[in-house]
């Protein structure tokens, strides 16, 4: 991970080289930032870019920013309370040079050598997003294989933040699945899912769509219920 100073904003992001004989900056959903540089581009030749793009990445951050839900404002400091997967653990930092995000037990411990507030939050949020994409494909999966009776197509599935809904089945057909549902537990991914499926046979929130959502998934209220009271 790198960063430069724009004001006092400081701005943290991480490179990756690839064959391509320009540099792009790209903010993700995340909020996150990723600089893609030529094999042999130098960090002072980036940073430059990306002193340039400072006003337009901190434009970008803070329009994903209106999209994550209410919750309680995190300070990113030892001892906060952090959900994972329905589950509370303990934010814990350990000093090490090593950048990385781990579960120990009750603990998400966050290592790292710069215990600064917005580094960590860059790190979690990170670290949420990677486990998110490859959590959600997996229960995503298994939420089709409820379908396979309806020999319905199994839609892109993208990770959206929205302000306030968990899920959506979009116009262009796609699946879209806020990243905040990582905190919660897979039985309620998983409802989610059933949930958007269940629009591709029945397109509106009529009789007929919940006498569906009933038979696929006859808890889903408990579910439902669940995800309210987050």
């Amino acid at each position: 991970m790198h960063h430069i100073q724009y004001g006092t904003k400081k701005i943290v992001f991480s490179v990756a080289e690839k064959k391509r004989k320009s540099i792009a900056v790209e903010v993700h959903p995340d909020t996150s930032v990723q600089i893609k540089a030529p094999l042999d581009c130098s960090m002072e030749t980036i940073k430059k870019v990306v002193s340039k793009r400072s006003r337009w990445i901190i434009t970008q951050q803070k329009f994903f920013e209106q999209f994550l839900p209410e919750n309680p404002k995190r300070e990113y400091v030892i001892g906060e309370t952090h959900k994972y997967l329905g589950r509370n653990y303990i934010l814990k930092i350990i000093n090490s040079q090593e950048n990385k995000v781990k579960i120990q037990g009750s603990y998400l411990v966050v290592f790292t050598a710069k215990n600064e507030t917005d580094y960590v939050k860059h790190l979690i949020t990170e670290w949420y997003y990677k486990r998110a994409t490859k959590i959600f494909d997996k229960v995503y999966e298994e939420a089709h294989k409820k379908f396979i009776q309806y020999k319905i197509q199994k839609p892109e599935l993208q990770i959206k933040r929205m302000k306030k809904r968990w899920g959506s089945y979009t116009s262009s057909d796609k699946i879209a699945v806020n990243p905040e549902l990582i905190k919660v537990s897979t039985a309620c991914i998983e409802y989610v899912f059933i949930h958007e499926l269940c629009h591709l046979i029945e397109r509106n929130h009529s009789k007929k769509f919940y006498n569906l959502l009933e038979k696929i998934a006859p808890d889903w209220k408990h579910w439902k219920l669940k995800l309210e009271k987050m």
